[in-house]
C-alpha cells in the first residue's frame, strides 16, 4: 500500500477515480457507498505529507474533516460534498507540491480530531449526570467535557493529617475520625431547622451540625450515618457553651473494605450551583478526569515546555483535579502549584500566540507609507496657542515613525485626563491631509464627538481644514450633507460616533482613523472602521489608563504610547471625602469660591428622584440651592435626557460665566473645559467607580486657580466604596488609579463588558498569574518570530488547534 502512493499525482488519482466514478454515474453508485468516510480522510493524510502550501493544506484538511461526517449528511448534501472535492483536488498546482514534507505521524493528527471531538461530548453523556444536573451545570456555563475539565477546584481539604478531638482549636482546619454516638434534628422559629451528629473518637465528643437543612438532604443525612457509624469529618473548629462543633463538614462514611490510608488525601472543593451537591460533583469530576484527561491536547511545542519547565498538560489537570498525597496544600490553595501553572501558562500562551500572530499579520498587510512634510507641521505647530509637552512630543514622533512604514499602524495612545491626546491626534490627521487622504475620529458618546468637533475646528480656522460632523441624532439634512461631503472628498476630518462605521457612509480617500476611548469599543469596530478605507493607520486613544496586565493582553497587539505629562500651568487638585454632617461646611467652601468669580459642578447620580433608591437627584437638588442655599447666584441644571441643543446651551452659558453653579449627571465626566471652574462636588461619592470619580474630578483644574475636589459620601458604604474613596484622595495619578480600580473590580468589570475584547479565562487571572503573563507573552512572540505563519510541521497541531477556539479573532487579523 505505501509503495503504490510515491508521489501527490497517484494520491490524487485515487482519490479523483472513486468521486469521478460517482458523478459520471449521476452520483447513484456512491451515495452510501460504505468506508468512503474513512477513505477519503485517509487519502487526504497521505497527500498532506507532500503538501507545502497553506491555502492547499488547509482546503484539505477542510476535505478530510468533512467527509468523516459523510453518512450524516442529507443525499443532497453528499453530491455538493463530492462536487467540492473534485474542485479541491483540480485547483492543487501538482508541480509546486509533489516532494515528501517532513511531517509529524498521521496518527497524531488523527489523534488530535478524535481529542477534539471527546472533550466535545454533552454532559448529559457523562455517567451520574441526568437532567437535572445537566441543568445546573449548564446554568454555569458548562456544556461539554471540555468546560468540566476546566472548572478547577476552588478549595481543597487536606484530610492526610488526623487528630484527635482533644487537641484541636477553635479555628483549625481539621480531619478527624470517630464514631457517630447519636443523631437529631430539631427546628427554631422563622422554619430554620438544625440537623446535628455527635461524634467521638475516644478522646473527646465533636458536634457536627447542618443549619436551615431542607427535609430532603435532612433525610438523605439520616438514611447514611447511624449510630455506631464510623466517619471521616473534615472542617473548621469553632466552640459553642463550651462543646467543640464543626458547621456544614465533609463527611464520609468508612465501607467495610475501606482503610484508613485511602481515605487520608486532599479532597478538590468545586464551585456549586443550586442542584448540585459537593459529593455529586466530585464524583462526576473523578469519572471525567479518569476516562477523559488523556484527550487534552497538549500542542505547545517541546522546546517552550523545557525552557519553562512545564509539565504535560493532562498531568496537570489530574493533579490540579485529585492532588497525590505528597502534593503542597499551601500551594494548591493558593492557585501557585506547578498543575495550575501549566494551564495557566497554557490559557495565556495560546491568546499571546494569536495577538503575535495578528501584529505579524498586520505588519505584513500593505498599506500607506505617509510623507512626513515637516515644515508644514511646523508652521501648524506655531500656530497652536502652546507647546507640545515632551510626553505629547514623544508621541507625535512615535506616530510619525509608524505612518512612514509601508504597513498599517496599530498604536494605542493612553494619557490622563488633560494630558493633550486630542491635540497628538489632529497632527497626525493634519499628517494625512498633506498626503491627500481622510481622517476619521470616532468618539463613544456624541458630547465626546461635538467637543472634539469644537475643539478641532478652533485650533485649526487659519488652515484650510475642512471638520464636519457625523452622528446618529443629527437631522436628516445635515446627515445627508455630512455623507455629501464625505463621499466626494470636501471633507478632510470626520468626527463621529459609531454612525461612521454604518452602511451607506462612504469615504473617498480614508487613510487615517482615530478610536477615542477604546475601552468603550471592541475589536470588531476596529476591524469595521479600517474595512471603510485601503487599510488605513488606526491610533486607538484612552483617557482610562490601561494597567499593565491589560497592555499585555486585551492591547497585546498594539504598539503603546504614554502621555504621562500634564500641560504646563495644570495645577494637582486638592481632593477631600467629607460625610454628610459635614454639608454646610461643604456649602461654605462653594460661597467662598464663587465669591472669587470662580464657578462650581455638583455632580449627582440620579436625575429625578427615585422611589426605590434614597438618593439626592439632580432635578430637585437643582431648585432646592437655586431657592434656599444660593440664591444670589445663578444656579444651571444639565442631564442626559436633555435635547442637544439645550444642552448645549446651559454648556456655553456655564463656559461664558452666565452660570454660577452647574448641577448635572455624569453627562459632564468627559468633553467639558472650563477654565474658571475650580470645584466639583460629587454627591453619593460612594455610588461611583474610581474611573468615573477620576474623569470627573478631571473638569476642574484647568485653569491658574488652585482646584478642589469634594466627595461627599454617606457613612453606610461598602468596603470597596472606602477603598476607592481613600485612594482618590492619595493620588491624582490616573495610572495608579487605574492600577487600584483593576485591583478592586478585577478585570471583567474594570473593562465593563465583554465586547471589549478580554478573552474569557478559565483558570488564568491576569491580575494573580502577572509573572505567568509575561514569560508566556515572551514565548509565544519569539516564536511568532522564528515561524510567522506556523507552517513547521512541529507547529501545525499548535496552529488547528488555535484555529478551533481562536478563529474569528484570527480572521479579524486577516490571518490564513
Amino acid at each position: 500500500m505505501e509503495d503504490k502512493f510515491k508521489n501527490l499525482e497517484s494520491i490524487f488519482a485515487a482519490i479523483e477515480r472513486p468521486l469521478i466514478f460517482a458523478s459520471k454515474n449521476n452520483f447513484s453508485s456512491l451515495l452510501n457507498i460504505k468506508g468512503i468516510e474513512e477513505l477519503i480522510p485517509s487519502l487526504v493524510e497521505k497527500a498532506l505529507s507532500f503538501i507545502s502550501s497553506n491555502k492547499a493544506r488547509n482546503s484539505l484538511i477542510t476535505l478530510e474533516q468533512d467527509f468523516k461526517g459523510y453518512h450524516n449528511l442529507t443525499h443532497d448534501k453528499k453530491k455538493e460534498l463530492i462536487k467540492a472535492a473534485l474542485l479541491t483536488i483540480n485547483r492543487i498546482d501538482i508541480s509546486q507540491n509533489n516532494k515528501p514534507i517532513k511531517k509529524e505521524a498521521p496518527i497524531k493528527n488523527t489523534s488530535f480530531l478524535e481529542s477534539i471531538h471527546m472533550l466535545s461530548t454533552p454532559v448529559d453523556k457523562i455517567k451520574g449526570v441526568g437532567p437535572k444536573i445537566s441543568e445546573a451545570l449548564k446554568r454555569m456555563n458548562i456544556n461539554n467535557i471540555e468546560d468540566l475539565l476546566y472548572l478547577i477546584p476552588r478549595n481543597y481539604i487536606d484530610r492526610r493529617r488526623i487528630k484527635k478531638i482533644s487537641q484541636v482549636n477553635s479555628g483549625e482546619h481539621v480531619t478527624i475520625i470517630g464514631r457517630v454516638m447519636s443523631i437529631s434534628s430539631r427546628a427554631f422559629a422563622g422554619r430554620n431547622k438544625l440537623f446535628e451528629i455527635l461524634i467521638s473518637d475516644g478522646s473527646q465528643n465533636l458536634s457536627a451540625k447542618w443549619f436551615r437543612i431542607n427535609d430532603k438532604y435532612k433525610n438523605l443525612l439520616k438514611k447514611r450515618f447511624k449510630e455506631g457509624t464510623e466517619v471521616i469529618l473534615s472542617g473548621t473548629i469553632s466552640n459553642f457553651r463550651y462543646q467543640k462543633e464543626v458547621h456544614h463538614p465533609e463527611i464520609d462514611i468508612f465501607a467495610g473494605d475501606d482503610t484508613i490510608e485511602s481515605k487520608l488525601k486532599i479532597l478538590p472543593v468545586y464551585p456549586l450551583t443550586e442542584g448540585i451537591h459537593q459529593k455529586n460533583m466530585q464524583k462526576i469530576m473523578e469519572f471525567t478526569v479518569i476516562n477523559f484527561c488523556k484527550f487534552i491536547p497538549d500542542v505547545m511545542p517541546d522546546n517552550i515546555k523545557e525552557k519553562n519547565g512545564l509539565i504535560p498538560l493532562a498531568t496537570a489537570f489530574q493533579h490540579v483535579h485529585f492532588p497525590g498525597t505528597e502534593d503542597d496544600i499551601d500551594r494548591l490553595f493558593e492557585m501557585q502549584s506547578e498543575y495550575h501553572r501549566r494551564i495557566v501558562f497554557d490559557e495565556f500562551f495560546m491568546l499571546q500566540t494569536v495577538l503575535a500572530l495578528r501584529k505579524k499579520g498586520m505588519a505584513i498587510e500593505p498599506g500607506i507609507s505617509f510623507k512626513i512634510h515637516q515644515d508644514k507641521i511646523n508652521k501648524f505647530l506655531k500656530t497652536l496657542p502652546f507647546s507640545l509637552t515632551n510626553a505629547q512630543q514623544r508621541s507625535v514622533d512615535d506616530i510619525f515613525t509608524d505612518m512612514k512604514k509601508p504597513y498599517p499602524m496599530n498604536r494605542l495612545i493612553q494619557g490622563d485626563v488633560g494630558s493633550g491626546k486630542t491635540v497628538v491626534c489632529l497632527i497626525a490627521c493634519f499628517c494625512a491631509k498633506l498626503n491627500g487622504y481622510q481622517s476619521a475620529i470616532m468618539a463613544p458618546t456624541e458630547i465626546l464627538a461635538e467637543q472634539h468637533l469644537k475643539t478641532i475646528a478652533c485650533l485649526t480656522d487659519k488652515l484650510k481644514i475642512n471638520v464636519v460632523l457625523l452622528t446618529s441624532s443629527q437631522p436628516k439634512a445635515q446627515k445627508d450633507a455630512a455623507l455629501v461631503k464625505i463621499k466626494n472628498g470636501e471633507s478632510d476630518i470626520i468626527i463621529g460616533t459609531h454612525a461612521l462605521i454604518q452602511e451607506g457612509v462612504d469615504f473617498k480617500n480614508l487613510g487615517f482613523a482615530v478610536i477615542d476611548e477604546q475601552h468603550k469599543f471592541g475589536v470588531m469596530q476596529r476591524a469595521e472602521i479600517k474595512r471603510k478605507g485601503e487599510n488605513p493607520d488606526v491610533l486607538v486613544m484612552t483617557a482610562t489608563p490601561i494597567p499593565r496586565t491589560l497592555g499585555l493582553t486585551v492591547y497585546g497587539d498594539l504598539d503603546i504610547s504614554i502621555i504621562n505629562e500634564l500641560p504646563p500651568g495644570r495645577k494637582p487638585i486638592k481632593t477631600k471625602v467629607l460625610h454628610e454632617n459635614r454639608r454646610e461646611d461643604v456649602y461654605r467652601i462653594i460661597s467662598q469660591e464663587l465669591e472669587k468669580k470662580r464657578q462650581a459642578f455638583i455632580v449627582y447620580p440620579l436625575v429625578e428622584e427615585s422611589e426605590k433608591i434614597d438618593l439626592l437627584d439632580a432635578t430637585n437638588m437643582a431648585a432646592h440651592l437655586q431657592k434656599d442655599i444660593f440664591p444670589g447666584y445663578k444656579v444651571g441644571l444639565v442631564h442626559g435626557r436633555m435635547k442637544g441643543a439645550e444642552k448645549d446651551a446651559i454648556m456655553n452659558k456655564f463656559k461664558e460665566g452666565r452660570i454660577n453653579i452647574l448641577v448635572s449627571t455624569t453627562v459632564v465626566e468627559v468633553g467639558i473645559d472650563v477654565p474658571n471652574a475650580s470645584l466639583i462636588i460629587i454627591e453619593h461619592a460612594e455610588r461611583f467607580g474610581l474611573s468615573q470619580l477620576h474623569q470627573l474630578r478631571g473638569r476642574v483644574g484647568r485653569g491658574s486657580a488652585d482646584s478642589m475636589c469634594i466627595l461627599l459620601a454617606q457613612y453606610k458604604k461598602s468596603d470597596e466604596a472606602k477603598q476607592r474613596l481613600t485612594v482618590m484622595s492619595k493620588t491624582n495619578d490616573g495610572f495608579k488609579i487605574a492600577e487600584e480600580d483593576f485591583n478592586i473590580r478585577g478585570p471583567g468589570e474594570f473593562l465593563g463588558t465583554r465586547q471589549s475584547g478580554l478573552p474569557d479565562f478559565r483558570v488564568a487571572h491576569i491580575g494573580r498569574d502577572i509573572k505567568i503573563l509575561v514569560d508566556a507573552r515572551k514565548s509565544a512572540f519569539d516564536l511568532i518570530d522564528r515561524d510567522p505563519e506556523l507552517t513547521n510541521p512541529e507547529h501545525q497541531l499548535l496552529k488547528r488547534l488555535l484555529f478551533e477556539r481562536w478563529k474569528g479573532r484570527l480572521e479579524l487579523a486577516g490571518i490564513g
